[in-house]
């Protein structure tokens, strides 16, 4: 009975960490696999959950998200479901924008609180993973609990940038604390083995970290946010007060492949990880449970002459004589001859230019939206719509971890160069 749950996708914040990513997107809009975007890993893992209520909050830069899903998910009109935008807004009731996670539920909670449903499945906007979240519904209904956290077990090395918590035998959470350091770190260290971990796993990953996803049942989502503007954030303020006041706060077990791409250095890895073989730690190509996205009707990609291995090639592109390694190269694509790509992430273009275009843009001094002739890229990422000239070098030999130029045409961020999106490389630059 999925259609009692009511999923509410958090979009997150101004996702300074993302930058320049996040320059004119929200961070759940950001490109992800070469043709996704990171909201279709929420919403597909709904979808293929049986869930088909869907509200998506957010507040920065919403243009690109909003006509991506409105572009993308349709439901028949015999059915009830939806994905719909619910974008922070002053209201006479309350004039501020979301202060946080709890805090933007809370805004809308009039509405929320309108749905014929059981439980609210609280998400996150910028995670890859798949799960199937019936599952973890029906262990909240099972267990008759308030709150249900999914979690999973964590090493000590990551262990301070996530909420973690404490359990008794029967999963029943003791504990919560955001974000710990030093001795209140040490102190959140359990016996992991109590999960199922053998002994030399649960030496390895001694804490059980929250993954930021819940089932909130519909009274006790109430009773925690109403009327109480001061809890703003579901880790920091709600689930600790939920645990003080006694509610039945559970654990759920998470054991697949999940990323939280919440930095620059995160989003390249997670890019990059889809090319490894045999098989990926996360992949796009489960017939069960696919991930959706918006139909662009594009043509195959046309490859000429060219040398590729151990990459993702996206429709649409156009490759001549070029050498691609180890990297993503995204929708609509055009790799000029000559071309050496290594190590990167090459989000595509959301156009084609016309030949008569592209030669107007060469005689005004401007190259063509792609990769020009001769140019040599390793370790970048190349956001959409980009003009890379010819003989253009993005190698970071200086291997500088963090920098950029003052007129914005690159930026550097844990060590890898980022083109932002309708950059502008001249030929024969070097970075």
């Amino acid at each position: 009975m999925m259609k009692r749950v009511l999923a509410i996708i958090l979009g997150g914040g101004k996702g300074s960490r993302l930058y320049p990513l996040t320059k004119r997107r929200a961070k759940p809009a950001v490109p992800l696999g070469g043709k996704y975007r990171l909201i279709d890993i929420p919403v597909s893992n709904c979808i293929n959950s049986g869930i088909q209520k869907i509200h998506v909050l957010t507040q920065f830069n919403s243009v690109s998200l909003n006509r991506h899903i409105s572009q993308t998910y349709t439901f028949d009109l015999f059915s009830d479901g939806f994905v719909e935008i619910l974008a922070a807004e002053q209201t006479d009731e309350n004039p501020n924008w979301f202060q946080g996670t709890a805090d933007a539920v809370r805004q809308y909670l009039w509405l929320l609180r309108s749905f014929d449903v059981s439980e609210y499945l609280i998400l996150s906007g910028d995670h890859l993973y798949r799960m199937d979240y019936s599952k973890f519904v029906d262990q909240h209904r099972e267990k008759k609990a308030d709150i249900t956290i999914a979690v999973l077990p964590m090493e000590e090395r990551d262990a301070s940038s996530f909420g973690l918590i404490k359990t008794s035998p029967e999963g029943e959470v003791l504990s919560f604390v955001e974000k710990p350091e030093g001795q209140a770190l040490l102190d959140a260290r359990v016996d992991t083995t109590a999960l199922g971990l053998d002994a030399e796993t649960a030496l390895r990953k001694p804490y059980i970290a929250s993954m930021g996803i819940y089932v909130f049942s519909k009274e006790a989502m109430i009773q925690l946010l109403e009327n109480d503007e001061r809890q703003t954030d579901f880790g920091k303020d709600i689930l600790p007060k939920a645990i003080h006041n006694n509610y039945n706060v559970r654990a759920y077990l998470f054991d697949g492949y999940w990323e939280d791409i919440g930095t620059v250095r995160s989003f390249y890895e997670a890019n990059l990880a889809l090319t490894e073989q045999p098989k990926p730690p996360f992949s796009f190509y489960e017939e069960d449970a696919p991930i959706y996205t918006r139909p662009r009707f594009l043509p195959p990609s046309k490859i000429l002459d060219s040398h590729i291995s151990q990459s993702i090639v996206s429709e649409g592109c156009v490759i001549k004589q070029a050498k691609i390694h180890h990297s993503v190269v995204g929708v609509r694509t055009r790799i000029g001859q000559g071309v050496v790509i290594e190590d990167s992430l090459l989000m595509g273009a959301d156009y084609y230019e016309r030949a008569a275009d592209r030669e107007t843009s060469r005689a005004s001094g401007l190259p063509a939206v792609g990769i020009g002739e001769n140019s040599h890229i390793k370790g970048a990422i190349i956001d959409k719509n980009a003009r890379i000239g010819a003989q253009v070098q993005i190698l970071n030999k200086d291997q500088v971890e963090e920098g950029g130029s003052a007129d914005g045409t690159f930026y550097i961020r844990s060590g890898i160069v980022v083109i932002p999106k309708n950059g502008v490389v001249a030929d024969g630059t070097v970075i």
